[in-house]
């Protein structure tokens, strides 16, 4: 009762600083000021036999509880150079589906920075990224469940934007899980309560050679970065030979001119274990990114390049199964799918999700992707009154073999798209796609299972006023493996800039023959916006950012309430 009531307490406190930030403070000492933010989900489950779902069955949901909440208040101060912030986190329990965390609220990301023109120093917690963040990443996503901050120290340097320099040490995060309440969620040996520890040490140096040698007419700069990750062993894993330190390092390019551009970078992430950390068996984790195209006249073209071998860095390596820590919050790398990101429904049934050396029994992975797009300008043949816009994308992947090559590796993943957006009156507009995905969804067993699919999207939209629109979404997926044929729709109303009505569902009509429909309302003043909703959710992934994670079948009604200030 505590933990709901804290909530509530928290909602009205954000939801009346929103109201109430009018700005009548103006022309009042100095004081600096205040921004916050607060998010809070909440799901009431109900039983659902034919989507086998069963709220008791949920290790989170105890004793007859179907109510779920995540919830964030995030304040930051700012006055001149100074900033500081903090955020507060409560689960009353976390959602079905995230890492698990039973009726907690702690302090976050609770840190102090200082920045001048050339130079900021940070103690606390922080994100950082290293490169693209094959090699090091720490961030939050509140859709996946993932907050992977630093908590300890980062100073940066910048001498007239020729050179730059930044350097880092901090303990990693390991998000809400069950046996991990500690202080912020970090580790509890690093607040003498005993457990395993982790901590990691960075720099990254990035120099511009176009500013150091005065070439106006083009942008050429070298980066590199070194990184080092400490994790503190029990004595048997130490005597198997384990190393408790991890260097890793990388190298990068990056070159523009005249809507030129081409990257490429090197990784090398240091030696990580081969099967079961027991083998003693270690190989070295490296990767290769390369990227170019070109993007101006209207016209975008990039092909994307991408080579991983044993690149599935963890905070925990050794000590993650011993510790029961939650997979996807045990994240030290970024390593998206580099297709295309789909936001229709059907388009993202099976969406291609790297797990290099974990998941899949496989060194790693190599492919790529070209995506290109045109802007055909109003007046001309094809483009018409009101122009035209034509995307297409390309995308595959294939397994590496032990010794890192792909012979007798295997096929991974195929994408093939295209889609169409056309303004056809100042009322009307459509968007045509099609999508074909070919999706080894049985790699781990030897790529005995290939799905060919077939998915066309037409999306909709009609304004009848300034205000009022209607948009409708058709979609059609076709194919003889999995489950068969299934169908969707979406039927939505706005009413700006408040209110918003919709309702949706997708039907298996190949094989389960089952419903997963979908309603709900959101209404939206100012800096506050409510939603609500009912439906029935299909066990599959969530996807952010081209990461994804793995989310059981749930039923039930939902309340999100997001405000600013």
């Amino acid at each position: 009762m505590k933990k709901i009531l804290s909530y509530i307490l928290l909602s009205l406190f954000a939801v009346s600083a929103a109201a109430g930030n009018d700005g009548s403070d103006k022309g009042k000492k100095d004081w600096g000021y205040l921004t916050g933010s607060l998010e809070s989900t909440n799901h009431f489950y109900v039983e659902d036999a034919a989507n086998s779902f069963y709220p008791s069955m949920q290790p989170q949901l105890k004793d007859g509880n179907i109510f779920a909440s995540n919830d964030y208040l995030k304040l930051d101060y700012y006055k001149g150079r100074l900033s500081a912030g903090m955020q507060l986190e409560g689960y009353f329990p976390s959602l079905v589906g995230f890492p698990i965390a039973e009726n907690t609220m702690s302090l976050s990301n609770l840190y102090v920075s200082w920045r001048d023109k050339s130079y900021s120093v940070t103690a606390g917690t922080f994100y950082e990224q290293l490169g693209s963040g094959l090699l090091f990443r720490s961030w939050e996503d509140r859709m996946l469940g993932l907050n992977n901050a630093l908590l300890g120290a980062r100073a940066t340097y910048n001498w007239q934007d020729k050179i730059a320099v930044r350097a880092f040490w901090g303990v990693p995060r390991l998000g809400k899980v069950a046996d991990n309440a500690a202080f912020m969620g970090y580790d509890k040996k690093f607040f003498g309560l005993g457990l395993t520890g982790v901590n990691v040490t960075g720099a990254d140096l990035s120099l511009s050679l176009s500013n150091l040698l005065g070439m106006d007419a083009l942008s050429l700069s070298l980066e590199g970065s070194i990184l080092n990750k400490h994790e503190s062993l029990s004595d048997v894993l130490v005597a198997s030979g384990l190393p408790e330190n991890t260097f890793g390092w990388s190298g990068r390019v990056n070159f523009d001119m005249d809507g030129f551009f081409a990257k490429g970078e090197y990784v090398d992430a240091g030696k990580t274990p081969v099967g079961s950390v027991m083998s003693g068996r270690m190989g070295r984790g490296n990767a290769q990114l390369i990227e170019f195209g070109y993007n101006r006249r209207g016209l975008g073209l990039s092909v994307t390049g991408r080579r991983m071998e044993r690149m599935n860095q963890k905070i925990y390596n050794y000590s993650s199964m011993e510790l029961g820590f939650d997979s996807a919050a045990n994240m030290l790398s970024y390593r998206p799918a580099m297709t295309t990101q789909y936001t229709y429904m059907l388009t993202t049934l099976n969406p291609y999700n790297p797990e290099v050396g974990d998941k899949v029994i496989c060194a790693g992975e190599i492919g790529g992707q070209i995506d290109a797009f045109y802007n055909f300008r109003r007046g001309t043949a094809i483009g018409g009154k009101r122009g035209m816009k034509v995307h297409a994308n390309f995308s595959t992947y294939y397994k590496l073999n032990e010794n890192g090559g792909t012979k007798d590796g295997g096929f991974l993943f195929r994408d093939f798209s295209f889609d169409l957006e056309k303004q056809w009156t100042k009322k009307f507009k459509s968007v045509l796609m099609y999508s074909m995905q070919e999706y080894n969804k049985h790699h781990e067993n030897n790529g005995l299972y290939i799905g060919l699919s077939h998915i066309v999207v037409a999306d909709l939209l009609y304004k009848w006023t300034p205000t009022l629109s209607i948009r409708l979404e058709l979609q059609y997926l076709a194919t003889k493996d999995d489950q068969g044929d299934w169908m969707a729709g979406l039927l939505e109303f706005n009413l700006a800039p408040h209110w918003s009505v919709f309702a949706s569902d997708m039907w298996n009509h190949g094989d389960t023959r089952l419903h997963y429909y979908n309603a709900g309302v959101s209404f939206t003043i100012s800096h506050l916006r409510v939603a609500a909703g009912y439906g029935r959710y299909r066990a599959g992934f969530i996807c952010s950012g081209g990461v994804c994670r793995e989310i059981p079948a749930y039923t039930g009604a939902n309340l999100t309430l997001t405000a600013s200030f």
